[in-house]
């Protein structure tokens, strides 16, 4: 079953691929909230503020 928007994922792959350099294979074992945190991590070092969402 299928519980997290498959576009949603891939837009969260795409964002740490180019970010963190990290491999497709990598990047697709990493679970949901380890996944979560690295975006969120990410958009700190990238944008400079704290990701309110979650996401």
């Amino acid at each position: 079953m299928v519980t997290y928007a498959a576009v949603d994922l891939l837009d969260e792959i795409a964002y740490l691929a180019a970010v963190l350099h990290w491999p497709l294979d990598t990047l697709l074992d990493l679970e949901h909230p380890d996944r979560a945190h690295f975006v969120a991590a990410a958009r700190v070092l990238t944008e400079g503020v704290p990701d309110e969402g979650g996401r």
